[in-house]
């Protein structure tokens, strides 16, 4: 529209400027007016070219972009599809990785159960296999004897065969509940008879 505007007020101007150079020869001030307006109206024409190349070029981008958009537009229910759609495999995407977590707790409580139970068996067979604590002590043990006192790498055994005496003498003489737990530098007594 504005291309036909254009063209209308530079084909009025060309028109105009054709009849006032006809009927009177022109003076070399009106001569170069004319010669200034023909270089104006070629011009102007040059302009108007380059201002229709553009338009054209718009109206061809305009239209593209119309078609592209028109390939973009979802509707709202095609939107919520895709939500619901994206909301679903998200839940189920959580359960899954929920039930792998909760069998690896499980299979870790099982392994802490088996090894517990295993602490508590060896526990209970070391009890087992310890001698049985004395609470009693008998006095039938000589009344005469020796002090002695414990040396690194002492048991007992040793202690009684060292001074030639019987270990439960020396158990009994010195009241020892558990004869596993005599200490560096304790000094016992050492029954020894005649």
């Amino acid at each position: 529209m504005r291309n036909w505007i254009l063209k209308g007020t530079l084909g009025l101007l060309l028109i105009g400027a054709t009849a006032r150079a006809q009927p009177v020869p022109p003076s070399s001030s009106q001569a170069a007016e004319l010669a200034s307006l023909r270089q104006e109206v070629s011009l102007l024409q040059q302009r108007l070219g380059e201002l229709s190349m553009s338009m054209e070029q718009l109206n061809r981008d305009n239209s593209a972009l119309q078609a592209k958009a028109g390939q973009n537009y979802v509707t709202l229910e095609q939107l919520n599809k895709a939500v619901a759609d994206l909301n679903r495999t998200m839940q189920a995407g959580l359960a899954e990785q929920k039930r792998e977590v909760l069998q690896q707790v499980g299979a870790q409580v099982e392994k802490l159960a088996k090894q517990t139970q295993a602490a508590i068996d060896a526990v209970a067979r070391n009890e087992a296999a310890r001698p049985a604590i004395q609470t009693t002590f008998s006095d039938a043990y000589p009344k005469e004897g020796i002090s002695y006192t414990v040396q690194p790498g002492d048991v007992l055994a040793i202690i009684a065969k060292k001074n030639n005496a019987k270990v439960q003498d020396i158990i009994n003489a010195n009241k020892i509940s558990d004869p596993s737990k005599i200490r560096v530098g304790q000094t016992l007594f050492i029954p020894q008879g005649k």
